[in-house]
């Protein structure tokens, strides 16, 4: 028994099946499928945090219906073949300690017609909030159709073994559509009265307890959307949750955030607060008898579970992007080694992100989730041939190829030019907000330190220093530098920025890194649409400057789009007083000002400003490697000093090239 976090590891009984402890890995599309089935990829992703200590995993959403159908690698829908490849994963998941269960889910309007290639079902024909197309008010025939495709999914999932399911009631899907108002518009007995909006959820409900037997674990899973009036409230939502809950129809509720009318929650970055669903737990935790709760979104660490439990707002929590970055996250908490837990850092990056452009998900800080079945998940063989290797370079991509590499076995001393570890990774780091990236590189730091690695700070390494017949293998990770000719991409002919020589042109990391102070007026160019623009814009805001973006994207914050984060971005820079100009770039720089030109007339125009802070794409920082190919010994180059590009990528070729020594 955990010491630390006596709640969270304390067993729970739900139906026959009893919980080793109070953490859940939620429902969410992995986006895994090949040809509607269950992968290797599966597998392995699914077991490994089973194996990491969840106590109950819900594994991602099955369609029920082609309407249903939402990414190009959703499972197949309405097809038993489904059932064999599901008992492997299963397996899989029950043979490493933990109750498996599926979520079971359909969109309603919010369909994608390019994956579906079928019309969207509504209850009273609204528009889609997913893609730019409308939907069709389903017709009696077809409302049964759909409680027919919930049943005989449930029905595949306990013949593949699974121990129960969760029916999809969030984020404004169909099922939550027939409860609420403003989308049930219905004047027959599916709407008006809460009776006739509960109707289906009820027949869905009642029909799977019918079909798969007393033991078999039903639940549901609900969202809240507090700032969106014609969203349920939590004083509707609990009225409808009681009403199931005193029918014996749900074993658990799950509560998440946000939804399709207020999308940005429902995936929350570091931008919102920590333990969003804790509300809405707390709000249904007061009205049911029988059904377990559970506290979803935004619960990143053991510390966050351990408080909501302990407040009384759930029975469980579940911890889903956490148990992506970290998945021994349960089992190290339980140990009482919440410091050796690899923080999720709330950027979306790589779980949405990858996710969103219909990609399997990963994971920006943890590069094997995915990929499990190809690196043996999270855990490290040791090498029977210890090799002596150089690290040079303590970025991303230098300190986990270090710390891979200690994992193994192998003698690794880590250079770093500066005197401190992360790189610029350290001063995205320093950007409002983003002190989880610090306290990442503060987990390496510890890492390193219990695996013996020798780091040696304030030490530029020189080709012609190195002792090669000391050495093994040198690892390059030198990461990337700004160009000083203020060259733009969107303005290839132009290899200088005139008026550069005039001063008062500086790079983002010199102003993150406090190298130079910038005048009160700024004028930000960015050509990257990502947080290291926009958050330095966020930070000379917060500090006083009136800063103006630039660039020659249609909007700033292209690159955060996908992780759900550029709206309430730019909703932050508003109120910070930031202001921005898209679709132009920066044709010369004055001294006191710079002449912008727009892309879509060519018109110029003259900006006053007394500082111009690029954000453009970095070069490699690779004058090593020439003298170090010389020297004879094996011989890596990876992260931005290879080719810059963002954090992942460093990341992940750290953690291949420690693997692969």
């Amino acid at each position: 028994m955990s010491k630390k976090f006596s709640r969270l590891f304390t067993p729970l009984k739900i139906r026959s099946q009893t919980l080793r402890n109070r953490i859940v890995f939620g429902a969410h599309t992995a986006n895994m499928a090949v040809e509607g089935l269950p992968t290797d990829r599966h597998v392995a992703y699914y077991a490994e945090r089973a194996i990491g200590g969840a106590a109950m995993i819900v594994v991602e959403p099955m369609p029920v219906h082609a309407s249903a159908v939402l990414t190009q690698r959703n499972f197949r829908h309405s097809d038993d073949s489904v059932v064999p490849h599901f008992r492997k994963l299963v397996r899989a998941i029950k043979d490493n300690g933990a109750v498996a269960i599926q979520q079971l889910y359909h969109v309603g309007a919010h369909g994608d017609s390019d994956n579906s290639f079928h019309p969207h079902w509504s209850p009273s024909g609204l528009p889609s909030y997913h893609d730019s197309d409308g939907s069709h008010p389903m017709t009696e025939e077809e409302i049964w159709e759909t409680i027919d495709g919930f049943v005989q999914a449930a029905r595949r999932c306990r013949e593949a073994g699974f121990d129960g399911v969760e029916v999809w009631a969030a984020y404004l899907g169909m099922v939550d559509q027939f409860w609420t108002p403003w989308s049930n518009r219905r004047e027959d007995q599916w709407g008006g009265s809460l009776e006739n909006r509960t109707r289906m959820s009820r027949e869905i409900l009642s029909r799977i307890r019918q079909v798969c037997g007393p033991d078999f674990i039903v639940g549901i899973a609900v969202s809240d959307e507090p700032d969106v009036k014609v969203a349920l409230q939590r004083e509707e939502l609990a009225e409808i949750i009681q009403l199931h809950d005193e029918l014996g129809l749900i074993d658990y509720v799950t509560c998440g955030s946000g939804g399709y009318l207020d999308f940005y929650k429902l995936m929350p970055t570091f931008i919102y607060p920590e333990k969003l669903g804790a509300d809405l737990a707390s709000t249904l935790k007061k009205v049911v008898k029988n059904a377990l709760v559970i506290a979803e979104s935004h619960i990143r660490t053991p510390e966050n579970a351990e408080t909501v439990l302990g407040e009384g707002a759930s029975d469980l929590v579940s911890i889903v992007r956490g148990q992506i970055a970290d998945p021994h996250l349960a089992r190290k908490a339980g140990e009482d080694r919440p410091e050796d837990i690899r923080g999720c850092i709330s950027c979306n990056q790589m779980c949405w992100g990858r996710r969103s452009r219909d990609y399997w998900i990963s994971c920006l800080i943890n590069p094997s989730a995915g990929r499990e079945f190809e690196w043996n998940g999270d855990r490290f063989t040791r090498t029977s041939d210890p090799k002596r290797v150089l690290v040079i370079g303590g970025g991303p991509a230098g300190l986990e190829a270090a710390r891979v590499a200690a994992e193994r076995g192998h003698r690794v001393v880590l250079s770093e030019a500066s005197n401190r570890l992360g790189g610029n990774f350290l001063l995205a780091g320093l950007q409002p907000r983003r002190a989880q990236i610090l306290d990442l590189l503060a987990w390496y730091e510890r890492q390193l330190e219990k695996l013996g690695v020798e780091v040696r700070l304030n030490t530029y390494v020189e080709a012609e220093e190195i002792d090669a017949s000391q050495l093994d293998v040198v690892i390059v990770a030198t990461g990337s530098y700004s160009s000083e000719t203020g060259f733009q991409k969107a303005l290839p002919t132009v290899e200088t920025m005139p008026g550069i020589e005039k001063g008062g042109v500086f790079t983002v990391e010199a102003v993150m890194a406090k190298q130079v102070r910038p005048g009160r007026r700024v004028i930000l160019l960015d050509e990257g649409g990502g947080w290291r623009g926009c958050g330095t814009a966020w930070k000379l805001a917060e500090d006083g400057h009136l800063v103006t973006i630039v660039t020659p994207d249609p909007f700033i914050g292209k690159e955060l789009q996908r992780t759900a984060a550029d709206v309430p971005m730019r909703q932050t820079l508003s109120r910070l007083g930031v202001q921005w100009i898209p679709e132009t770039s920066v044709a010369e720089w004055h001294g006191n000002g710079a002449t912008l030109v727009d892309h879509n007339t060519g018109e110029r125009r003259f900006l006053e400003a007394d500082t111009l802070v690029m954000a453009t794409t970095n070069l490699p920082a690779d004058w090593l490697m020439p003298g170090l190919s010389a020297l004879g010994v094996a011989l890596r180059q990876i992260g931005d000093c290879a080719a810059p590009r963002q954090a992942p990528y460093a990341f992940y070729e750290g953690r291949k090239a420690g693997l692969e020594i």
